[in-house]
């Protein structure tokens, strides 16, 4: 898997090279910031991304630049799709306690490789690598795009935050708006298992989102399996419930869930409520309070975030945030530096 992994990178990264030279000489209208670049008339677009991060603990910083990644997507009558490619962490410099360490990974990791078949408004059905559509915070997994520069705790130990598998959806317009997805997963990912918080070969996954005019209601359950099919280890179970109420100048979302084994509970309880206020143009102010009890990890923790974001243009995001831990060794302050192209 690692072998052909790399011979799509290689390609992409080729097709990249050229296309954008192609699409340079070809195309005549002007490039918008954030929204890629046409290749000449063809159905595809490709464009990306880079953020960089400053994080300063109790006892270490760290300097990244914590991503770098590559799009190509588009569509064509009831086809679309969607092909990242990514650059984590290429350059890390962490000092701890006056010892600095330096990282370079320049694996280049298959973030979403995906196709779309829209059959009608009602139905689609996804194919390929794809963010699992559990809560809404893992539908978001861009930096320049989120509020925040870090994630709840409830996205990284409840969930698998990718599925190499199919997507079914339904969507029911009528009165209110119905979404019902499906996730399945029998065969391996499509990429670096370390990648992914789980090593997983086997997810399943049922989503209901009830949307009333500004309010989102979303429920999901699953179960999935580490490790390489046919092997025997631990099924776990999750459920999660989340919350998202948008308005123009505030935004509230919220999520809480909990996993399980047959056994026993593994993470008895992770989750947050984040309100992000837009107090003037181009400036946000974040607020998100956040608690956990992860049996596995034995670790718990309650934590209070404060941040700022500065968008001088949409796609260009500078954020700052301070997090106050139960936990006080963990307390940090966290800078990042993000941008679309």
């Amino acid at each position: 898997m690692i072998k052909l992994q790399k011979l799509y990178s290689a390609v992409f990264i080729l097709f990249l090279n050229s296309s954008i030279v192609f699409a340079q000489n070809n195309d005549t209208s002007p490039y918008i910031l954030g929204n890629g670049v046409q290749v000449a008339s063809l159905p595809l677009y490709l464009g990306g991304y880079v953020s960089l991060q400053y994080k300063n603990k109790e006892n270490s910083k760290s300097y990244s630049l914590d991503d770098i990644a590559f799009l190509g997507y588009g569509h064509v009558n009831k086809f679309s799709y969607m092909a990242e490619f990514e650059f984590h962490n290429l350059y890390l410099k962490t000092s701890t306690n006056g010892t600095s360490k330096v990282q370079h990974n320049t694996f280049l990791h298959v973030e979403r490789l995906y196709a779309d078949y829209t059959f009608n408004e009602n139905y689609m059905v996804r194919f390929g690598k794809y963010n699992s559509p559990v809560g809404f915070w893992n539908l978001t997994p861009i930096n320049v795009l989120r509020d925040t520069t870090s994630n709840p705790y409830s996205s990284l130990i409840i969930y698998p935050k990718f599925t190499t598998g199919l997507l079914g959806q339904y969507v029911n317009y009528q009165h209110n708006t119905v979404q019902i997805d499906v996730i399945g997963q029998y065969n391996a990912n499509l990429d670096d298992d370390t990648y992914n918080n789980y090593s997983v070969d086997e997810h399943f996954g049922l989503g209901v989102t009830y949307t009333k005019n500004d309010l989102n209601l979303k429920f999901n359950v699953g179960s999935f399996k580490e490790g390489p099919l046919h092997v025997k280890s631990k099924r776990r179970y999750y459920a999660l419930v989340s919350l998202l109420y948008e308005k123009e100048k505030y935004k509230v979302m919220g999520e809480f869930g909990t996993q399980k084994s047959k056994e026993s509970l593994i993470t008895k309880y992770a989750g947050y409520i984040q309100t992000t206020y837009l107090f003037a143009k181009k400036h946000a102010a974040i607020v998100r309070l956040e608690s956990y009890n992860s049996v596995e990890l034995s670790q718990k923790d309650n934590i209070a975030i404060v941040g700022y974001t500065y968008r001088p243009l949409y796609p260009i995001a500078c954020k700052v945030e301070y997090q106050l831990h139960s936990v006080h060794t963990e307390n940090q302050v966290l800078f990042s530096f993000s941008m679309m192209f």
